[in-house]
């Protein structure tokens, strides 16, 4: 007989990712039918959450099922990111050691100072406009998908199967999209990407500051005690320490752990603190936050 752990379905987030799909499908057919720029903001929040529950299903949520789980998430709403590839590198970013190495950690905005200083100049002002929250939001999406699309390609070049099957497996999960768009979907295209786009731009708030440049490994990973649509639309994640040290904890546990656990998790990452969303905007909104070359790095 298989046992209760074995059987668990988490309702709650099962639920929320059929309610997030329907909340896409309304903004993208009938809410946008009545008014297109409010289509696109639902349709770009929508899609901002589902990239959310992506990442509760990468951690094992809501089935014991990996590919039950998958499946679930399989449509490719946001275009730009191959679900396999945001499954493979965000665990790679798990490596708590490796956090915000240039090299090793997938989701770091540093760089190698010495590759820092061999970049155009043009380049380099590009950079450090996405290194305030004004830039994270204009370009963002474009530095990361021109990053994250050339890394892949080099490591196909190279051979790796693994990051080529991501990829081709991509294709289904737009074609998905696509026959939606062709049958009901009211949207033109250039609306279309502009939610995609609204949604990948919403998350940057969220990756903005999450990890810092800093020696002691525990220190790096920061708390936002954020309580309003921000923290719902990245399914509390911006409660970062509790997350890194509770990888397997779904969203919904996040804010009843962090509240019986405040001061040892504000220890363990030395007062990496903001008390909201709000705060962030007003402090970094037109100012960097961190230099774009890692201040501590040296490589080897």
């Amino acid at each position: 007989m298989r046992s209760v752990t074995a059987q668990r379905v988490e309702w709650l987030t099962l639920l929320l990712i059929v309610g997030c799909l329907l909340v896409w499908a309304a903004g993208t057919s009938f809410v946008a039918g009545l008014s297109l720029p409010l289509g696109v903001f639902v349709t770009g929040f929508a899609i901002a959450l589902y990239s959310s529950l992506q990442h509760e299903v990468l951690h094992g949520h809501p089935f014991r099922s990996k590919p039950l789980n998958q499946a679930l998430v399989f449509p490719a709403l946001s275009l730009a990111i191959p679900y396999l590839r945001f499954r493979d590198t965000h665990l790679a970013h798990h490596r708590d050691t490796l956090l915000t190495d240039p090299f090793d950690d997938p989701e770091s905005n540093y760089l190698d100072p010495g590759v820092w200083q061999a970049l155009p100049r043009p380049i380099q002002t590009a950079l450090r406009f996405n290194n305030t929250l004004l830039g994270r939001l204009l370009i963002g999406p474009i530095v990361s998908q021109v990053v994250f699309m050339r890394t892949d390609w080099l490591a196909i070049r190279g051979g790796a199967r693994d990051v080529l099957a991501g990829w081709l497996w991509h294709i289904p999960a737009l074609g998905l999209v696509a026959v939606w768009f062709a049958t009901i979907g009211t949207m033109p295209l250039w609306a279309i990407l502009l939610s995609a786009y609204l949604g990948l731009s919403i998350l940057k708030i969220r990756t903005f500051l999450e990890h810092q440049a800093e020696q002691h490994t525990s220190h790096r990973t920061v708390i936002v005690e954020d309580r309003g649509l921000l923290a719902f639309l990245f399914l509390n994640n911006n409660l970062h320490v509790v997350h890194h040290m509770h990888p397997d904890v779904a969203w919904y546990e996040l804010p009843g752990k962090y509240r019986a656990n405040r001061e040892r998790y504000l220890k363990r990452n030395n007062g990496y603190l903001y008390a909201s969303y709000g705060e962030v905007f007003r402090r970094y909104f037109l100012s960097a936050k961190d230099a774009v070359p890692h201040p501590i790095w040296r490589r080897g």
